[in-house]
């Protein structure tokens, strides 16, 4: 069974693949200061409650945001399941021609999420992650990663106006029913989650200018449902897309050994 360990900036996101089902999934808070130790004994914990044994685990695929936590990772899962984790990085085939100006500058959670959108629904495609960040990336019809955008995420942009602002108070992540609030909580329900759908949609347009009328819309990320139920731009969401990815590249690099140590 191969465990899948997405390490994002506001969650670690684990699935367990039997063959290409996805059995389980589970998610842990990203925190830097935690041991291999601390995190190991949480996900001890939390297997059995989805029928998975300790020894069902022969393979672990990584995909890290957060390097602080890509060793600990490593560590934990030489230290629990005794395997040598295949860490996502420059030099790992993925199926995908990387264009931006410094291949190493993209976040090898794009490059997971990208190589999975274009061997399950082809190219040209726009993958939308709508997480801490709200991430834009573009693939070509060759399966050529162009590059994209980054703006910050809906919880980011909520915290900020919380945290720099002297009157205004956290809200509830909801659509409002209309775009004109009537009080402030209603107002900032409008600019934070109908201004990111209205941004989602303008960059979705500007990217089909350059990529093609023709290229289809994916959105993934712990927030889409909500962006999904106020609009009508993704063609599919695929909220274990970066799971499944992990997954694709560990296939398409079985057979290689995973580095050493790691540092």
């Amino acid at each position: 069974m191969l465990l899948a360990i997405d390490i994002g900036n506001t969650n670690v996101s684990l699935g367990a693949f039997q063959g290409e089902t996805l059995k389980a999934t589970w998610r842990l808070t990203t925190d830097a200061r935690r041991m291999p130790d601390e995190y190991g004994l949480a996900l001890m914990s939390l297997l059995p409650l989805r029928g998975v044994a300790t020894s069902d685990i022969n393979a672990v695929a990584i995909c890290s945001s957060v390097p602080p936590l890509t060793q600990v990772f490593y560590e934990l899962c030489e230290n629990f399941f005794h395997v040598k984790s295949l860490v996502i990085e420059a030099g790992v085939r993925t199926g995908v021609k990387i264009l931006y100006d410094n291949p190493r500058d993209v976040g090898a959670d794009r490059i997971v999420q990208v190589a999975a959108a274009f061997r399950i629904y082809g190219g040209p495609l726009v993958v939308v992650d709508c997480g801490t960040a709200t991430v834009f990336d573009a693939v070509t019809a060759q399966g050529e990663f162009l590059g994209g955008a980054i703006a910050p995420g809906l919880r980011l942009s909520a915290e900020s106006l919380f945290s720099n602002t002297s009157q205004l108070r956290r809200v509830d992540l909801i659509a409002p029913k209309t775009a004109i609030g009537k009080n402030t909580t209603h107002a900032m329900q409008s600019g934070l989650v109908l201004g990111n759908v209205e941004l989602i949609e303008g960059m979705v347009r500007r990217f089909k200018k350059e990529l093609g009328q023709n290229a289809k819309v994916i959105g993934t990320g712990g927030l889409v449902p909500l962006i999904a139920s106020e609009t009508q731009v993704f063609d599919v969401v695929n909220l274990d897309l970066i799971l499944v990815g992990l997954r694709m590249i560990h296939e398409m690099n079985a057979g290689t050994s995973p580095a050493e140590g790691r540092t």
